[in-house]
């Protein structure tokens, strides 16, 4: 007779290469079949202990044996209460059939035959047994022998044999569970890989637990898992992320207490294991009563209820789950699920700070292309009355009848509405510019022309204020890619910016050159400087410098911030260096045609 077992991982297949690597599995098969074949036995069983059963992985001999004991387990008890009814034959046990605690039909196979006459004649309920222990004398399989050829029970040189096949068979299970420990060290860590590479901060949330949830639960074998977790506050439920497939529903009272004892788990470091129909330390009997109803419903017979976290910090609860039939869960595997709990938790922690940064960055687009809006509506209602003004100006200023007096204060409202209709010509600009519905269409722009008509342009306000204005341009073409207007404008604000502020007697120097697949404009002033801090905030709309050579000049804060918007607009850049009393030197980088 022979006792039961099954595959020790508890999946669906019947035979033993669903256990541990393939080299040990032909190694224990080999073992087997060496006992059959060469000490005259026609049936062998080797079996491992995998919790509290024994489970076969190699059956050599019979096919009906193989069919029937590789489905099933026999309790480790069973063995222990036989081992103690056995005769004492070193490594092997005896048990006598008039002395087996059954009938056979309790657990094992029993084989079909008639047994011969004579005391020494082999019974079908004859159970020859080797327990193979670790080096702390610690059970961790059986080799189990059936079936004699002779007919009868094994004599003095059959169990000497017997004996070394014995020995061969523990070494054979040490090494192929030490094997097997090491195969699932290495699949969980590399569950554990795959969800720290999954957990990437470019997901949302959700997204990210799914997968997460779907890894778990292949790299753990697991029937299904789910993630709960917290508000970012880290007080209250926050959400359920399931990767069943389907929408797992906790009751309330179980959610409170899932939440409760995952912060204290996690300040503890520690795991729980549920089992049904097993009452759980950590909870009351109604709260186990709960879980337990539960677990029933959505066919669950175990769960590992890990918390996750990041630091001190709690963010939620993972649930591992295995239906009936599989194993339960190892310590190694509640071990990795731990290690992964801080993983997961600061991925959770990671996303949440991307989301909160999503979420900002939408706020602060909208707010821009609000602002903008704003800014476009105001210019054109302002844009309107002005005409108005500057329309009953000029009909004002033909009056012969007009006194000295109302001609200066008509002259004095000339120029102040000339100076509003710039700000809303730069405000109505900087709406352009700064509209994403209104893209830029590249072309070809050749530079050396506009810096020449910019140079001239220039010439009165130049020699009005002193300043030289040169031009350092090279003979062949250089040309950006961009919109002309635009590119006009950027390099007429920066030319006309550095004639403002020079002073007298000095030179601004323009120069263009093409640099890789950039061209380069690079404008120099002799005037009165920017401070390190004031540089800060050049490119700032309305930003007008403290300094009060700077304010002496009128403008309207927007000249250099166009510069900006469009050079960035253009995929380009703008650089400035200034000393306070020496000057400024603007670098435009824009690209090239």
């Amino acid at each position: 007779m022979a006792p039961e077992a099954d595959p020790i991982d508890g999946r669906p297949s019947t035979g033993p290469e669903s256990w541990s690597d393939p080299l040990s599995r032909e190694t224990v098969q080999l073992i087997a079949e060496g006992v059959t074949e060469m000490v005259g036995f026609q049936v062998a069983i080797i079996s491992v202990v995998r919790g509290e059963a024994l489970r076969a992985v190699a059956v050599a001999g019979s096919d009906e044996a193989r069919k029937q004991l590789m489905g099933s387990a026999t309790p480790m008890q069973v063995i222990h209460d036989e081992v103690a009814r056995a005769d004492d034959w070193g490594r092997f046990k005896f048990v006598p059939h008039d002395r087996a605690g059954g009938s056979g039909d309790d657990y094992g196979w029993v084989p079909d035959f008639v047994p011969e006459e004579g005391p020494d004649a082999w019974h079908p309920l004859d159970l020859l047994i080797a327990p193979l222990e670790d080096d702390a004398g610690a059970v961790v399989g059986l080799l189990s022998i059936d079936l004699p050829v002779s007919g009868r029970r094994p004599d003095v040189g059959q169990r000497s044999m017997l004996e070394k096949y014995a020995a061969q068979a523990e070494r054979a299970v040490l090494v192929a569970l030490e094997r097997h420990a090491l195969s699932e060290q290495i699949r969980l860590a590399t569950t554990a890989r795959e969800i720290v590479r999954n957990a990437s901060v470019q997901l949302r949330i959700d997204d990210l637990l799914m997968q997460c949830g779907a890894a778990l639960t292949q790299g753990f074998r697991a029937g299904g898992s789910w993630i709960q977790t917290f508000d970012d506050d880290v007080l209250g439920t926050g959400a359920l992320h399931s990767a069943q497939g389907a929408d797992i529903v906790l009751p309330d009272v179980l959610i409170k207490v899932a939440e409760n004892a995952a912060h204290d788990l996690w300040a503890l470091q520690q795991w729980v294991l549920i089992e049904l129909g097993r009452p759980v330390e950590v909870l009351t009997l109604e709260q186990s009563a709960q879980i337990h109803a539960f677990m029933e419903r959505i066919g669950t017979a175990a769960l590992l209820f890990v918390p996750v976290g990041a630091g001190s910090t709690c963010v939620g609860n993972l649930v591992l789950t295995r239906v009936e039939g599989q194993p339960t869960w190892s310590t190694t595997e509640a071990a990795a699920a731990l290690d992964i709990g801080h993983d997961l938790g600061r991925a959770i922690l990671n996303a949440r700070t991307f989301d909160r940064e999503h979420r900002l960055v939408k706020e602060l687009t909208a707010l821009d292309v609000y602002k903008g809006q704003l800014i476009a509506t105001v210019s054109h209602e302002l844009k309107n009355p002005l005409t108005a003004i500057v329309g009953h100006l000029e009909i004002l200023e033909s009056a012969p009848e007009l006194s000295d007096r109302t001609r200066r204060s008509l002259s004095a409202i000339d120029r102040g509405a000339q100076r509003l209709q710039r700000v809303i010509d730069d405000l109505l600009l900087l709406s352009k510019i700064g509209d994403p519905d209104n893209p830029v269409i590249p072309a070809p722009v050749e530079l050396q022309p506009i810096l020449e008509d910019l140079r001239d342009l220039t010439a009165v306000a130049a020699q009005r204020a002193k300043v030289t204005v040169t031009l350092d341009v090279p003979e062949e073409p250089v040309t950006a890619q961009g919109d002309g207007e635009e590119i006009d404008r950027a390099l007429s604000n920066l030319l006309g910016n550095a004639v403002k502020y020079s002073r007298p007697d000095t030179t601004v120097s323009v120069s263009l050159e093409r640099d890789g697949d950039e061209v380069v404009v690079v404008c120099r002033d002799q005037g009165i400087g920017v401070s390190e801090e004031d540089q800060q905030h050049l490119f700032t709309e309305f930003f007008r410098s403290a300094d009060p050579a700077a304010r002496a000049q009128s403008g309207t804060g927007l000249g250099l911030a166009i510069v900006a918007r469009i050079v960035e607009r253009h995929g380009g850049s703008i650089a400035v260096e200034s000393e306070l009393g020496v000057g400024s030197t603007f670098t435009l980088r824009l690209p090239a045609a």
